[in-house]
């Protein structure tokens, strides 16, 4: 969609609508125009957003991965208890999903073009890369340089992609090359942007190398996530001793075989809540089928990993 607007109340919504809810403050006196053009394609909505004033938001937890990358202009930014920050035409800003997220001011000379990622899509993506689904939620690094290297090369084709999706008939509309072209730009920022899986991804020893223990016990987890497993369990599914299977996990996978569990129960719980019809199921059943059995231990969980209570996820 494209819209050009001077009402505040419009401009807010349409954020709110497209990426996040949001409070939003024009910071400059007089006249002002924003200028926006933006594209959901699947669960990534790529924008080219611009206000023409200076203004200020805040987003609270955006429950997505997100990146800024600026086109002209500077922006200062901060989210959680992170430290302040400033964005510029050679560095990106970086957003997880969880923690409070400030624009402190977003200049009227600032164009930034705007890449939310859903948070199952971009750890999908990291499952398939790796070859065997993440353990731990992916924390990528607060900035990401665009001025050269991969970083560069990300932001070309993050333009590109959002020039298309302005199309009608782009190919990221395609029911084949459009999620071709969307796993390319998710893929991309992974092997970019710092994070907490890079050594993963860039070791031969992980993944599909990882020993086979690990993917025994691993590959019973995924198809039976709902099972009452413990780590005696695993390691005679594996094998191998508990302690060999514990040091397994934490060399190859950096977590625990409880931990990769319940990563994988919030991640299958996610999945079905965003598919259920409200009414049809509730929060509770689905929480048990998926092998929870501590409804609040469970919610506490959820809330920390998307940033939105369960309940939420159903209803939307």
């Amino acid at each position: 969609m494209n819209l050009t607007t001077s009402d505040v109340d419009e401009a807010r919504n349409v954020l709110g609508e497209h990426f996040y809810a949001n409070s939003l403050e024009v910071l400059s006196p007089g006249s002002w125009t924003a200028d926006f053009r933006i594209a959901p394609v699947g669960l990534v909505t790529l924008g080219d957003l611009r206000f023409g004033a200076d203004v200020r938001m805040e987003f609270g937890e955006l429950g997505a991965y997100h990146v800024d990358a600026l086109l002209a202009g500077e922006l200062a930014w901060r989210q959680g208890r992170g430290e302040p920050r400033v964005a510029t035409p050679a560095r990106a800003a970086v957003f997880q999903p969880v923690g409070d997220t400030v624009l402190e001011r977003w200049p009227a000379d600032c164009r930034l073009l705007a890449v939310k990622i859903d948070r199952v899509v971009l750890e999908s993506e990291l499952a398939r890369m790796l070859g065997e689904p993440i353990g731990t939620p992916v924390q990528l690094g607060p900035e990401l340089d665009t001025a050269r290297g991969p970083g560069a090369t990300w932001l070309r084709l993050a333009r590109l992609l959002a020039a298309d999706a302005a199309e009608e008939q782009g190919l990221l509309r395609h029911p084949v090359l459009g999620r071709q072209l969307r796993e390319s730009l998710v893929g991309g920022l992974l092997m970019a942007a710092p994070h907490n899986y890079r050594d993963a991804l860039e070791n031969p020893r992980f993944g599909p190398a990882a020993p086979r223990a690990v993917r025994r016990a691993a590959e019973a987890m995924r198809a039976d996530a709902g099972r009452s497993f413990t780590v005696a369990d695993l390691a005679e599914i594996a094998g191998v001793s508990t302690r060999s299977l514990q040091d397994g996990f934490q060399r190859y996978l950096q977590t625990s075989p409880t931990a990769y569990l319940r990563d994988l129960r919030l991640s299958r719980v996610h999945r079905e809540l965003q598919q259920a019809h409200s009414g049809e199921e509730t929060v509770t059943e689905v929480a048990y089928r998926c092998g929870f059995a501590h409804l609040g231990r469970f919610a506490a969980l959820y809330r920390r990993r998307y940033g939105v209570p369960p309940s939420e996820t159903l209803r939307s």
